[in-house]
């Protein structure tokens, strides 16, 4: 008797607890939760005490929980300024993402920071939320909010670069960057950051990041490749074609690092290496302008065959090539033989700006240098 007695005693107090110290004195509805269990718990003590319902081993131990270990549990973790209102909304939260109601967990989580502004877990969880959303800017102040709790949350640094660079600050983007990688060197940060100059055909500072970045990825073949596009639009193209060499003792299956291979060739008039790499470069045959390349190589060869064949290929992939190969001085030998095409093609890959303005440069440089030498500079063996 004396122990059920000191069992109620102690439910009731914990529960006065619970609901003056802490739904009360802090406003949160939250604790409701809690205080919702404690009184099912009481209920059970009070009906396992005056009848003999609810008085299995089950029902016994559901009582322990909910009117004794419950309350402190929510004691202890309190004391170690471990927020409950706060873990309860947050796993509300997760529970409405994984069932697709990002609404109600974003209403969830605007009340939880307004309440508690210095909830790092909540604003940071928001920002995901306005991330994947598309609200760049909401989720760029809730970051904010993050870092202003936490100043070394550097993943959230990044996020904050990725998406200003995302909305077209890059400036501040490259600010933001600069400050992470001092602090906290990251691949990703890196990447961006040089991806950044390279937009903005700062090539050098571009080498610089990039260079910097092999010092711990060494075998990054992707790093070699931008490097060597650095190099080739600076002019460097011997050490440009070095890094795209380096690219393929690396991974050997990169066919654009053949094609710039290639197109360095052209510029030093080496018509074999040139040939050599766009035949490796035309990547199961679906590579329209490799194929261009080698027919203008076997046109100048006086290759007609091989070029009719090229310049065939080249339009099947890319039905645009007709008109192209029609205007080239080099192909004319050939025009009469090539086939208007019936239908329309495209390649099945769309090109990046990036990749289409290091292919214009590289052809612009061997157009450029082919009408300074007045020749290509065939050997004489190989003409016709």
């Amino acid at each position: 008797m004396l122990e059920q007695i000191v069992f109620t005693l102690t439910a009731f107090i914990f529960f006065i607890y619970i609901l003056c110290f802490k739904l009360i004195k802090k406003n949160d509805t939250t604790y409701l939760t809690i205080l919702a269990l404690q009184a099912i718990g009481i209920f059970i003590n009070f009906m396992s005490i005056n009848s003999n319902m609810l008085n299995s081993t089950s029902w016994q131990v559901a009582k322990l929980i909910f009117c004794i270990i419950l309350p402190i549990v929510v004691f202890i973790l309190e004391r170690k300024k471990i927020n409950i209102s706060e873990s309860l909304n947050l796993f509300m939260v997760h529970m409405y993402v994984w069932i697709e109601k990002p609404k109600k967990a974003k209403k969830i989580l605007t009340n939880l920071v307004n309440k508690y502004p210095n909830s790092y877990r909540g604003h940071k969880c928001l920002a995901h939320i306005y991330e994947n959303e598309g609200g760049m800017r909401k989720a760029i102040d809730e970051y904010v909010q993050v870092l202003n709790i936490k100043k070394n949350d550097y993943d959230s640094y990044y996020k904050i670069s990725k998406l200003l660079n995302d909305l077209g600050k890059q400036d501040e983007a490259a600010e933001m960057l600069i400050t992470l990688i001092k602090n906290r060197p990251m691949d990703e940060a890196s990447n961006m950051l040089a991806q950044i100059y390279l937009d903005k055909k700062e090539f050098k500072q571009a080498i610089e990041i990039y260079t910097n970045s092999l010092k711990n990825n060494p075998n990054n073949f992707e790093i070699y490749y931008k490097l060597g596009i650095c190099y080739s639009m600076i002019n460097d193209f011997d050490v440009a074609r070095k890094c795209f060499q380096k690219t393929l003792e690396i991974n050997n299956s990169i066919y654009l690092a053949y094609y710039r291979l290639g197109q360095i060739a052209l510029l030093y008039r080496d018509f074999d290496v040139a040939e050599e790499n766009f035949s490796k470069s035309t990547c199961n045959e679906k590579e329209a302008r490799s194929y261009f390349e080698l027919a203008k190589i076997h046109a100048m060869k006086n290759q007609k065959e091989k070029a009719i064949l090229d310049a065939t290929k080249a339009i099947k992939v890319d039905s645009e090539y007709y008109e192209i190969i029609k205007n080239e001085p080099v192909l004319f030998p050939i025009k009469q033989a090539i086939e208007k095409p019936k239908n329309t093609t495209k390649p099945e890959y769309k090109e990046t700006e990036q990749e289409k303005e290091i292919d214009e440069y590289l052809r612009d440089t061997y157009n450029l240098t082919r009408l300074l030498n007045g020749k290509d500079n065939i050997p004489k063996h190989k003409r016709a």
